[in-house]
């Protein structure tokens, strides 16, 4: 009898077949962690924003709205919500950028004479350089400002980006406009005149930042030339359903461009060096 053989034999058969059990269970767990990585990656995939190189196509986080005030202004706006919102310098006309949004603060040529400021960087060049947004230049104006760590807006009259007061200084965006002063209807045009409102009496399109009291924000462009107090007005009236707390007046007249996948308003046709994008 070759009784150290057999032996041997179920030895290597035993080894065997616990090797085989552990491969499995390595396998098995390997195979396991895939699949949650896999899962992790397309919930984030699925819920991250389309970028700052999508196209109008993939912009779909907003709703198209039109409204004709009794004073005779046609508005469009874009409402979203200010997360989806980001400053961009593009230095031509809103509806050749492909990209879905308005037109942003004041400028002249290369200089941006409001604020523009993400995440505690000028959209311009860097913050000390002459014109790159990180002030309101001359004048203390009506900022929009949204504070990324509480998701919340407010209008804030600033002079330089110092002063910008949210909870987390890179989350947070800082448009520069003229203040719309919505609940003060006594003295609102005393505050745009302080904050220096081009062309206020004169019949111009217009453009406008505001946010409701569920933080929502309408980017609202007029079709029709109007004075400031007209397109206030109309602002008023008819868009957000009396729920608006507060917002900006942006550049106007040529300078008032819209692009969406519903309508292109392009001003005067003239480029613009900086908007006010919607990024999802």
């Amino acid at each position: 009898m070759n009784t150290n053989s057999d032996t041997g034999q179920r030895k290597a058969e035993g080894l065997s077949r616990k090797q085989i059990t552990i491969v499995f269970a390595i396998i098995t767990g390997i195979l396991l962690f895939a699949g949650v990585l896999f899962m992790i990656l397309y919930n984030s995939l699925s819920n991250r924003s389309p970028g700052v190189d999508a196209p109008l196509e993939a912009i779909t986080q907003y709703r198209y709205d039109y409204a004709e005030a009794a004073n005779g202004m046609k508005l469009h706006a874009l409402v979203t919500k200010p997360a989806f919102v980001t400053l961009e310098v593009v230095r031509e006309n809103v509806t050749l950028t492909d990209k879905v949004g308005i037109n942003g603060g004041f400028f002249y040529g290369e200089t941006l004479i409001s604020m523009g400021i993400v995440n505690g960087r000028s959209i311009n060049g860097a913050s000390n350089e002459y014109g790159s947004g990180g002030e309101n230049m001359k004048y203390a104006r009506g900022t929009l400002v949204w504070d990324g760590a509480i998701d919340s807006l407010s209008v804030q009259i600033l002079s330089t980006a110092s002063e910008v007061k949210v909870r987390d200084h890179t989350r947070f965006w800082a448009q520069g406009g003229i203040s719309m002063s919505l609940g003060d209807e006594a003295g609102w045009e005393k505050q745009t005149a302080v904050e220096n409102a081009p062309f206020p009496d004169e019949l111009r399109l217009r453009s406008a930042a505001v946010y409701d009291d569920a933080g929502m924000l309408y980017l609202i462009v007029s079709e029709t030339s109007g004075t400031l107090r007209d397109f206030r007005a109309a602002i008023m009236e008819s868009i957000g359903a009396g729920r608006l707390v507060e917002g900006i007046f942006l550049d106007g007249d040529g300078s008032s461009q819209l692009l969406s996948k519903e309508i292109k308003l392009a001003g005067d046709n003239r480029p613009v060096l900086q908007m006010l994008r919607i990024t999802k």
